[in-house]
């Protein structure tokens, strides 16, 4: 018996408002099926769905499945079975699937078969049951299936990213696998060994590694850790020193005369000469 989807609590994303834009170069382009009446526009369906799934990293000649391309164009399958076979291939789930936890995939696969980003954690972590539970391919036939799939693409129309406003494409900063997954493919490198144990074996002379890794390194950090101190001493000290510091009068009495500033000629750089007057 699978567990029920968890309820979460939808956030007002701009998805789900209604947009009054201006239509401009991010208006996202709509691909439907039935709106293809030659092989170029096939083609571009099938562009945009590599695109919109694999995104921008996988978009490669041996990626390619051939096999639904030809489905889809003799029109045996729709664009949703396509979208629905290209996240269930080999390729999506080893390049995809396979090197992030559950809750980035999760994200991940919101952003490219949904077009929205996940409202909260809460979704993330209903959706993360569903894929520990049913596994990728029931994860993503869940969506598929879907009444908010259905309503926002249908059956003949490429998924794409929604109500884009001001933020970067999704395809552009959701690179397919996170920080702890190189660094855990740097640790598989090394074979478990240490960087610098690794270094010390490599091709590199003892002269190199000891100035990047110096081998008095634990005794040059324990010469700069600073003495303990005694915090509440130093405040009882800073108290009393504030409290018998005294502020000097600066004040200055209503009897002192003011100074006073006294003309002084100026020679100008000309004299003034009287025009004479002449008979």
């Amino acid at each position: 018996m699978s567990i029920p989807l968890l309820e979460y609590s939808p956030s007002s994303q701009n998805q789900r408002v209604e947009g009054y834009e201006v239509p401009n170069e991010d208006t996202p382009t709509a691909y439907r099926l039935s709106a293809a009446i030659d092989d170029k526009d096939i083609d571009a369906i099938i562009w945009a769905a590599y695109r919109q799934i694999f995104s921008e990293h996988l978009i490669i000649k041996s990626n390619r499945q051939s096999f639904l391309e030809s489905q889809l164009r003799n029109r045996a399958i729709n664009v949703r079975d396509f979208i629905r076979g290209l996240g269930k291939s080999e390729v999506f789930r080893t390049q995809v699937a396979d090197i992030n936890s559950n809750y980035r995939l999760v994200d991940i696969i919101l952003k490219r078969f949904l077009g929205r980003a996940a409202y909260n954690k809460d979704e993330e972590i209903a959706w993360s049951i569903v894929i520990a539970t049913k596994g990728l391919h029931g994860f993503i036939d869940a969506l598929l299936d879907s009444d908010e799939y259905q309503q926002n693409f249908g059956d003949d129309i490429v998924p794409y990213q929604r109500r884009r406003f001001k933020d970067r494409p999704f395809n552009l900063v959701n690179p397919r696998y996170n920080n702890y997954w190189r660094d855990r493919q740097t640790l598989n490198f090394l074979g478990g060994r240490s960087f610098y144990s690794a270094r010390t074996t490599g091709y590199a002379s003892k002269e190199e590694i000891r100035r990047v890794i110096p081998s008095n390194f634990m005794a040059m950090a324990g010469n700069i850790i600073t003495n303990e101190r005694n915090y509440q001493r130093i405040t009882a000290s800073v108290v009393s020193q504030i409290r018998d510091m005294k502020i000097p009068d600066t004040s200055r009495e209503g009897g002192t005369p003011q100074p006073t500033v006294k003309p002084t000629a100026v020679a100008l750089p000309y004299r003034y000469l009287p025009s004479t007057k002449t008979t």
